[in-house]
């Protein structure tokens, strides 16, 4: 029997390719948002440093405070819609900076909604692109659609700051912000070419946001596969590089091992280097060991890059530093590319918005109480030993894995079926 031949690969995909290319667009523009603004504040407004750290905070804000309930509303509509009237709006927001700065009225508290409202946007595009790729690009060809789009995502962490700091520097900040309010709409425009056929959600009778809320984060803790990546990226995220780790990382960098901010600044980019390799790499990866094994000893393995950090020497600073990020960065590609499409693929279309909003404001909600905690007991236990602690800690992120059904997965499981629209959802997968 003939075996049919297997689908092209995505860059033939002519709306993923627009959606690869907005989704870059997006990313691009947000690094560029997080330098330009503050750089805005600063350069233009002599904003003091609590001025600039509380500028910081609020573009963060959103991912707490409506990333539950966007979730819902997403899983209502037609997600390209979504994603489309976001790129909108922040194109239209940020274009009140340089409007305001022309007429030469633009003041520090203009800064603050701009940054809330572009991330509020930020939050509904996210959610609505994660949603929406498995209807694109179809269930079976997610992992070269979640690599693919991984691969975008680096490039545009590795050249947005240093894009935004050449416009900054070229075009002075409110300019600069005008380009990136112009690549959101082109960004909007990239995916209005975007052809494919998507139903909203119409079910005859709909529990309540409240309610629909309840049922994304009841779907995801009752969820076999779904509670232990909650649980493993929440506890990486408490103790690792976004947590404990980011709290003390500069200062032991710099006091302890005595490194330049130049060399700490290599260092870091090589944590990059590794996310790409590990966006070239996760294909053969997956191919080679299965979903399960490669999501779960990424984990494991991220974690002992912590454990790397306390064993540095002033002597052996750059080496121990650089090898450690960049493995850092490969294993978090290959967890996040994995676990992404994980997601995707075992949560019915209904669900998806409320899914990923879940995760996201549990493994996002954590990052604040792991940098409380990390500068918290850096005086009673040192530099070195809220490392050690973190390290452990990054270490046991990878039990609720091996100690559930994601750990023997080979292949995608197909999602189940929702039960009834009302919001009881039928968890077995």
């Amino acid at each position: 029997m003939t075996q049919p031949d297997p689908p092209p690969g995505l860059l033939r995909h002519q709306g993923f390719r627009r959606l690869w290319a907005a989704q870059a667009v997006s990313v691009l523009g947000a690094q560029v948002s997080e330098l330009a603004l503050p750089l805005a504040a600063v350069a233009v407004l002599q904003a003091s440093p609590f001025q600039v750290g509380l500028l910081a905070a609020v573009q963060y804000l959103p991912f707490l405070l409506v990333g539950l309930p966007a979730g819902a509303w997403v899983d209502r509509m037609r997600r390209r819609r979504v994603m489309i009237a976001a790129d909108l709006v922040r194109f239209a927001v940020l274009l009140t900076v340089p409007a305001a700065a022309l007429c030469g009225l633009l003041p520090l508290w203009l800064l603050y909604p701009v940054a809330f409202a572009v991330g509020v946007m930020t939050v509904f595009f996210d959610l609505a692109a994660q949603s929406f790729l498995p209807t694109l690009v179809g269930e079976e060809r997610l992992v070269e659609a979640n690599t693919k789009l991984q691969l975008s995502q680096t490039v545009g962490q590795l050249a947005g700051p240093s894009a935004g700091g050449f416009l900054v520097q070229l075009l002075t900040a409110p300019v600069a912000v005008l380009a990136n309010a112009l690549g959101y709409a082109w960004s909007a425009v990239l995916l209005l070419l975007v052809r494919v056929e998507e139903h909203p959600i119409r079910d005859a009778v709909r529990p309540g946001l409240v309610a629909e809320v309840k049922d994304g984060l009841r779907y995801v803790f009752r969820h076999p596969l779904l509670r232990p990546i909650a649980l493993s990226a929440g506890i990486t995220n408490l103790f690792g590089l976004f947590g404990m780790v980011q709290a003390i990382l500069v200062l032991y960098a710099i006091r302890d091992l005595r490194l330049s901010p130049t060399g700490l600044g290599i260092a870091l980019a090589l944590a990059n280097a590794g996310v790409l390799l590990g966006s070239l790499a996760n294909s053969r990866v997956v191919r080679r060991f299965g979903i399960g094994p490669s999501l779960t000893w990424a984990t494991f393995g991220l974690g002992g890059t912590v454990l790397l950090l306390p064993l540095a020497t002033p002597g052996t600073a750059m080496p121990v530093l650089a090898i450690a990020m960049a493995l850092a960065g490969l294993c978090a590609c290959v967890f996040n590319i994995n676990q992404i499409s994980l997601r995707q693929s075992v949560t019915p279309a209904p669900m998806r918005g409320r899914m990923t909003a879940t995760l996201r404001f549990v493994v996002w909600g954590v990052i604040p109480v792991g940098t409380f905690f990390g500068g918290a007991l850096a005086g009673p236990l040192g530099l070195r030993g809220v490392l050690w602690l973190a390290g452990i800690g990054s270490v046991l992120a990878g039990l609720p894995l091996l100690c559930s059904a994601v750990r023997s997965l080979q292949a995608m499981p197909e999602a189940a079926p929702i039960a009834q629209p009302t919001g009881q959802e039928n968890l077995n997968v």
